[in-house]
Order: structure tokens, then C-alpha cells, then sequence
């Protein structure tokens, strides 16, 4: 009988365990819903179903199984130094909600253990909790029982501490002993003392059984579970390794490939650490990316880009020419896309994001490969010359630590580079205030009482009763039976509005809303007693910030629609923000958007809201509305049953979406662009206004231009033109200044670092005006992401300007703030506006220094 592929494999588990009552459930994205803050990947087959297990959310079902897309950063460094560490897995699972525990979990295993994957008995051991102190707990007598029950003599259950048979999702949250299940593979792979638990190959885990029965807090201390439930989770590439009887996962039939790939485009005895690499982190980025992570250097990112990094090394270090990881991105997709349609679904993004970071990373190996040999090969590795590599040309830490390892140089000072990163960080660092309600989603279980019912699609007003009060930091916190108010979720903000009692007396002022799950507390800032559990109260929201709100939140859907129309399918959501006062959409795109694009996306919007269109919420399943194209958001938590908003006919808009919406496109009246830039590495930000907020911007830009057009003396029509005209002197004599300056020679001295292009340069004897203008046409012929610092010397005086592009101010480069370090050096002071400053010194002989200080400037806030 040949051996089972990875996919009948994975069909046997899932097969199983509905025949024995569980409701199947689809692998949820690898980026975690948004309420779980505690990992930035999903790390197990149980995160998608925290909220089950901690009692906040009502399952589908008590049984549930599912094969769950994975990732844990803690393999990366491991990858193709064993035969079985993977950062990227598929992880099967079974799960018990309140159901079945420790022996009905054990009878499962053991059964399919043995009938469904035809394991030897004799070959399976077991790993049981011995046990914690600290924990205060002792053996799991129980699990040693259940094993001992189906057939496990007593030799063959080991006893682990804490740290092998003690699982916890994160430092906080569900937890509980587990039990692991560990296949003895002979001898040969190992030695006669080896034993299950240890570090070796003999005794290979394949599945994981979690009693889950605590909640951990951030002191450490355990508390019950509302229900003890179960949590399994078996490796599926770890059963093909048994099934298919090879020596490693990457003999399996999901590697196979891959690495043939590596040897048919490097060389047939290329280095099998290096082919084990590329063939993981091919698959890694390609999931990753299918699930809406774009390289960058901040979390999710920063952890793409340093798997693709890591991939593009080796691959150039087995012999590999020219561009590559597109091919493997393309293997990946043909093996995994019937699994998992996502992958052909986004193969064209997928491709451009795997392109385009191959290529950018290129040009980083070419420029700090010379720098990093040349250190290397003198034999030492210091924390400031790590933390240079990284500054300046982006070598991630891990890469230049691994870099040096390999060639035998020690590094360790890894403090000392910590030490410079957390400089530059404070340096760069804008203070993040704090949550406008200053009150924790944890609160609201706290407060306790019934769950509230969200009445607000369809009244803005509701008479009902309070079933809980509470205080949490100064405020008091509200439980309503039901409550129209709409709890700040999926970027939309929270109502806001007054509680009174039913004689129309004001009770208090809501000024929040938590949400946590499908339940929510109002934050009242009470103004009498009348806030008692029990007590009849008329909840209003303000119904022209909920209307405001509606009005940017349909606008939202609108313009996300006419993004991926004019720029591609690539375009997904990355964030957003949805208030009464203006709306923020971030979306996933490498470059400023031009004065083209940006006209026709809005005016696209604009025929849109001129049309009239019917706005409608449907409630449908997941299924039907993933045939229907709905857009769903990653990072978002959806069930089986869904509400989709849809525009129109739902041809040109139709999301998943839980927030508020006008009944018709016309109530948004217009909408208006008012900022496009970078929110973070392929990352744009769009800022616009609606409704009312749009026609107050149109009025106050037409009285601005009939203002400019009395001080002219001329037209509202021909204010552009007497502007040139009246510039276009000062420009001329400016420029007749300047023009020994060469300036094409300058913007070609212009270095890449951090994504932006920086032109630092002492252009000699050159008047402050002239220097202006100079720096000005400089910053616009380096493109959107350029900084440019200048300076001169004239009569003794020193003259400097500094140019940045918006992008750049985004991302925390101002003008002013550059400009002043200058200036302190060369003995002056000056200043602006975040885009252009200008400043004076007394010092000519400090003038170099003044540059380099504000070029280090620049760089440090770049790599923040």
C-alpha cells in the first residue's frame, strides 16, 4: 500500500473526528483576530478559539476540529539544523468546549493513533506533567490513569517538568498540563538511553493533548476556566514523516519539490542546511503574504521580511543566479493552493510583494556585503558595528548574527547593540496617549450581569433596564439589557450620547463604549444616583456624530472599492480609523499614489455617492458570502454566520462589516482626499473627509481663493496664473545665485537608506535664497521618499536647508527638528515647517560636521 500524502493525511484527522461529533472548522488567518494582542502570528490551532475557551464568546458547537495555518518565530534560527523544526505548519487539532476532558481526549488520540494512522502500539510513549511548585500543582494523576486505561504500561509514561508538559497560548490566558504523544523511530536515529521529552531524533512528538483548564493572569496566578476544556494539536508535516518514512519533513511530499527546485537552480550537492531554509521560508512568505502581511520593519512585517531576507542568502549561497524566490513562491501556490484556494486566489500579489522585496533586498547585500566581509574578516563583531549594519543598510540583527556564526567570528554584544537600538528609539519615539476611555476590554467580564443586546441598527434610542454597575479607574462602567450604542470595533469609533431616566432627567454622560466579544459596558461619567441595577433608563445616542460617523464609514467601503479598481487586487485594508470627524484607510500598496490616481479614486467615490446607491446589511453564512467575493478583513474574527454590507447591487462593494452605515450613498453628500502618504513600509495612508466636514472644506477653500484673488488684484481663474507670474522673479534671481551649483551631479551623489533616498551636500558659496530653491528642486527630482540636506558658506556665515517629502514626515523626519541639530553645531538657530527649514551659524569650520550630525538624524528616525 503506497504511503499517504500530505493531503489524505490531513484528511483522515478531519474525517475522524466528524465522524466522532465534531463540527469541522476552517484554518483562520495566520495574522490573530484583532482582541488578541498577546502573539503577533497565530501560534496554534486554539487561538482562533480564545475568546471560546475563556468563556466571552458562545462556540458553534462543543466538539470542534480543524487543520490551522501556523506560525512561531521561535524556529526560525532552528530551521535545517534538525529534521523537524518548521516556523510555518500546518497544525491538526481536536477541541472540546465543556465536553469531553482528560479521558474521552486520551481514548480519541489512542484510537486514531492506532486505526486511523496504523501506528504500532508498542512504538507510541507518552509525556506527562509531573508537576510545579510554583504552580502549585502536582503530578497529573488523572491523565496517568486515562493512559494506563486504554493500555499504556507505566514504562512507557515519562514524567516532564513545567517547561515540556505545561502549555500556555501566551504569558497570559488559557493554559493547562498536557500530555504528549511520541513515536519511537529505533535506535537508529538515536541511542539506547534516549527518552521522549529530550533533545533527539529517536523519539519524534507527533501530537500534543492540552488540558486546558486554567486561565493565567499576568502575575502568574491560575484561575478556573469557566468549563475545562481540551485543546489538541498533531503536526501534520511530522505525521508524513512517519507515514512516507523518510528521515526528515523535508523529504516529505509538501518539500519535495521545493527542494529539487534548489538543486535544479543552485547545484545538485548544494548544502542541505541552505536547501531546507529556502524550501521553509518559501513557503512561509508565501502564506504570509497570502494573508495580507506586507514586508516592513515593524512586527508581522518585519518578521516576513526577515524570512524572505534569510531565504534570498541562501539561495544566492547555494549558487543561485538572478531573481528566484518567485519560482518557489509559484511551487508553494501548485502544492498547497487545493488546500488552500487563498494561495491562488492572491498568486499575482503574492508574486509582486516576493518580487519586490528580492530585489530591493539585493541592492542591500551588494551595498553592506562589502562592509560586513571586510569586519568579519578582522575577526571581531562589535555592537556598534551590528547596530551600523542595520542602521544603514538594513541587515536585520538575526541575519548579521548568523552571518558572523558561520564564519566563525564571535559576537557578543548583543547588549551593546540593544543599548544603541533603544537610543535611537527615544530619540524617534512620539508619545502614544492613551485610550480615550481609559478603561480595559478585561473590565467589562468584570462587571458581570446578563450580556448586553446591541439594538443600535435599528434605534438610536432605547427604554431598558441596567442589569450591572461597576467602577474601574475613576469611571463607572454600565450594563444595559439593551443597549443602542455601538461598541468600538473594526475601526469605527464608539457612540457616544447621555443615559436619562424615564422623567427625562439627565443620569449621566456615556463617553465610550468597551467591547469585548459580542458583549459591551458603556463608560458613563454619571451625573446622580440613578445609575442602580435594575433602574429603568432611556439610552440616546447623539445622532448627528452616529450620522457623521455613518457617512465616513460607507465612504470607507466606497473608496477601498475604488482603490483596488484603479491600482489592483492587490490593495487590502491595513487599518483604519472611522469617526465622526474624518476617516483613515490603510492599505497595502508600494508607492505614493499620483496626482492621477488620486483624482480618479475620488471622483470615482464621488459617481458613486452622486448615484444614490441603496446601502444594505445582509446576514449570511461565511460560505455564501465568500462566493459572493465579500471582502473580509485579516485580523478580523468572523463565524459561521456573518453580516455583510453591500452597495448597489454589490458588484462594485461588498464587505464584511458589524459597523454602521447610511441607508443611501447620497447621504454622504461628497467625499474629499485631504493627505495620501506612508503609514509604514509598503503601507499608504489615505485621510478624507464626508457629509458635512467636506462641504465646510469646500466653503472655507472658496473663500481662500477669493481672499488670494482681491489681494492680486484679479479673478478667482487667474489667481494660479498671477502666482506663477509673481513667483517666477523670485525664483529667476534666486536661481541666477545658484546656478554654479551642478545640480544634476548633486541628486545622482543622493544614497539609498531605509527605503528613502538622502542627499547630503556643501554646495560652497551660495546665498541663503538661492539655497532654498536649490534644496527644493533637489527634494522633487529624488521622488517621493527623499531628504535632502544642503548647506554653504558665504561672507562667513553658514547657510543651511533641509528638504524632506511628506512620506518621509510621515515617517518621522521634520525639516525643523533636522535643521536645528545643524544649527546648535555650526553655533546658530533657524527653523520652518516639517517639509523645509531653514537656518544660520557663525562656525564655517563646523560646517561638515553640522551635515553629518543632520544626515544621522535622518537615518535615525528612518530606521525607527
Amino acid at each position: 500500500m503506497p504511503a499517504r500524502s500530505s493531503n489524505q493525511l490531513r484528511s483522515t484527522f478531519l474525517e475522524f473526528f466528524e465522524a466522532n461529533g465534531h463540527t469541522l472548522r476552517p484554518s483562520s488567518s495566520l495574522v490573530p483576530a484583532s482582541f488578541d494582542s498577546s502573539v503577533l502570528l497565530t501560534t496554534a490551532g486554539m487561538h482562533p478559539l480564545k475568546e471560546y475557551f475563556m468563556g466571552l464568546e458562545k462556540p458553534p458547537a462543543a466538539r470542534l476540529a480543524s487543520c490551522q495555518k501556523c506560525f512561531r518565530t521561535t524556529d526560525i534560527e532552528n530551521v535545517g539544523n534538525t529534521a523537524r523544526h518548521l516556523p510555518f505548519f500546518e497544525l491538526l487539532g481536536n477541541f472540546s468546549l465543556g465536553d469531553y476532558f482528560k479521558e474521552g481526549a486520551i481514548e480519541l488520540a489512542w484510537k486514531l493513533s492506532l486505526e486511523g494512522f496504523g501506528f504500532d502500539a508498542e512504538k507510541i510513549w507518552i509525556t506527562v506533567f509531573e508537576g510545579d511548585k510554583e504552580l502549585g500543582l502536582g503530578p497529573d494523576e488523572e491523565a496517568i490513569a486515562a493512559w494506563a486505561a486504554v493500555g499504556v504500561p507505566r514504562e512507557r509514561l515519562i514524567l516532564c517538568p513545567r517547561s515540556e508538559n505545561f502549555w500556555q497560548v501566551g504569558p497570559t490566558g488559557p493554559c493547562g498540563p498536557c500530555s504528549e504523544l511520541y513515536l519511537d523511530r529505533g535506535e537508529q536515529f538515536g541511542s539506547p538511553g534516549d527518552l521522549p521529552g529530550g533533545e533527539n531524533d529517536r523519539f519524534l512528538e507527533y501530537w500534543n493533548l492540552v488540558f486546558m483548564e486554567f486561565d493565567q493572569s499576568a502575575d502568574g496566578v491560575l484561575a478556573p476556566l469557566p468549563a475545562k476544556n481540551i485543546d489538541t494539536g498533531a503536526g501534520l508535516n511530522r505525521l508524513a514523516l512517519i507515514e512516507q518514512e523518510v528521515e526528515s519533513v523535508f523529504e516529505t511530499d509538501q518539500f519535495a519539490g521545493l527542494m529539487a527546485l534548489g538543486r535544479e537552480l543552485g547545484s545538485a550537492n548544494a548544502d542541505v542546511r541552505a536547501l531546507r531554509i529556502l524550501a521553509d521560508h518559501s513557503r512561509a512568505m508565501t502564506f504570509l503574504i497570502a494573508d495580507g502581511i506586507v514586508p516592513s520593519n515593524e512586527d508581522r512585517g518585519y518578521i516576513l521580511r526577515r524570512v524572505i531576507r534569510r531565504a534570498v542568502l541562501q539561495g544566492q549561497r547555494i549558487g543561485i543566479e538572478g531573481q528566484f524566490l518567485p519560482a518557489f513562491a509559484e511551487q508553494v501556490i501548485d502544492v498547497m493552493g487545493a488546500a488552500y484556494p487563498e494561495l491562488v486566489e492572491r498568486r499575482k500579489t503574492i508574486l509582486e510583494w516576493v518580487r519586490g522585496e528580492e530585489e530591493s533586498f539585493g541592492r542591500t547585500l551588494v551595498q553592506g556585503s562589502g562592509l560586513l566581509d571586510e569586519l568579519l574578516g578582522a575577526g571581531t563583531l562589535s555592537g556598534e558595528d551590528a547596530f551600523r549594519l542595520h542602521d544603514t543598510f538594513g541587515f536585520p540583527i538575526e541575519l548579521t548574527r548568523e552571518l558572523a556564526d558561520e564564519r566563525g567570528v564571535p559576537f557578543t554584544q548583543q547588549d551593546e547593540f540593544d543599548r544603541l537600538m533603544g537610543e535611537q528609539r527615544t530619540r524617534s519615539a512620539v508619545g502614544a496617549g492613551a485610550r480615550k476611555v481609559g478603561v480595559s476590554a478585561e473590565a467589562v467580564r468584570a462587571v458581570g450581569g446578563e450580556q448586553a443586546r446591541f439594538v443600535g441598527y435599528q434605534s438610536l434610542s432605547a427604554r431598558t433596564n441596567v442589569v450591572a454597575v461597576a467602577q474601574e479607574d475613576g469611571r463607572t462602567l454600565v450594563k444595559l439589557a439593551d443597549s443602542p450604542f455601538y461598541a468600538e470595533g473594526g475601526g469605527q469609533t464608539a457612540d457616544t450620547g447621555s443615559l436619562l431616566a424615564v422623567d427625562g432627567a439627565s443620569i449621566g454622560d456615556v463617553i465610550g463604549v468597551i467591547r469585548a466579544g459580542d458583549d459591551q459596558a458603556l463608560v458613563v461619567e454619571a451625573s446622580n444616583d440613578g445609575l442602580q441595577v435594575g433602574a429603568e433608563v432611556i439610552a440616546e445616542v447623539d445622532a448627528a456624530a452616529r450620522h457623521a460617523t455613518e457617512c465616513n464609514h460607507t465612504a470607507t467601503h466606497l473608496l477601498h472599492a475604488a482603490l483596488r479598481e484603479r491600482l489592483g487586487d492587490h490593495v487590502r485594508q491595513a487599518g483604519s480609523y472611522v469617526g465622526p470627524d474624518k476617516l483613515r484607510f490603510d492599505f497595502n500598496h508600494s508607492a505614493r499614489l499620483s496626482d492621477e490616481d488620486r483624482q480618479a479614486v475620488e471622483d470615482q467615490v464621488n459617481a458613486r455617492i452622486l448615484q444614490s446607491l441603496n446601502v444594505r446589511a445582509l446576514t449570511t453564512t461565511m460560505d455564501e458570502a465568500h462566493k459572493l467575493g465579500a471582502m473580509a478583513l485579516f485580523g478580523e474574527k468572523y463565524g459561521d454566520i456573518v453580516r455583510m454590507v453591500e452597495i448597489g447591487d454589490g458588484s462594485f462593494s461588498r464587505e464584511l462589516c458589524g459597523g454602521t452605515h447610511v441607508a443611501r450613498t447620497s447621504e454622504i453628500g461628497c467625499l474629499k482626499i485631504i493627505s495620501e502618504g506612508s503609514s509604514a513600509a509598503n503601507v499608504r495612508r489615505i485621510e478624507a473627509i464626508s457629509g458635512p466636514a467636506a462641504v465646510a472644506l469646500l466653503r472655507s477653500n472658496d473663500r481662500l481663493l477669493n481672499d488670494a484673488a482681491q489681494a492680486l488684484k484679479t479673478s478667482p481663474d487667474q489667481v494660479p496664473a498671477a502666482v506663477a507670474k509673481l513667483g517666477q522673479g523670485a525664483r529667476s534671481s534666486a536661481r541666477d545665485a545658484g546656478t554654479a551649483v551642478d545640480e544634476q551631479q548633486l541628486a545622482a551623489a543622493a544614497r539609498e537608506i531605509g527605503g528613502a533616498k538622502l542627499l547630503v551636500a556643501n554646495v560652497g558659496e551660495v546665498p541663503a535664497k538661492a539655497l532654498m530653491d536649490i534644496a527644493d528642486r533637489l527634494k522633487a527630482g529624488l521622488g517621493d521618499n527623499a531628504a535632502v540636506i544642503v548647506g554653504s558658506v558665504v561672507e562667513g556665515r553658514v547657510a543651511l536647508v533641509v528638504a524632506v517629502t511628506p512620506a518621509l514626515v510621515e515617517r518621522g523626519v521634520k525639516a525643523g527638528e533636522v535643521v536645528a541639530v545643524a544649527a546648535a553645531v555650526v553655533g546658530g538657530g533657524g527653523g520652518g515647517r516639517d517639509t523645509i527649514a531653514q537656518a544660520g551659524g557663525k562656525d564655517p569650520e563646523k560646517l561638515e560636521e553640522a551635515l553629518a550630525l543632520a544626515a544621522r538624524t535622518v537615518e535615525e528616525a528612518l530606521a525607527a
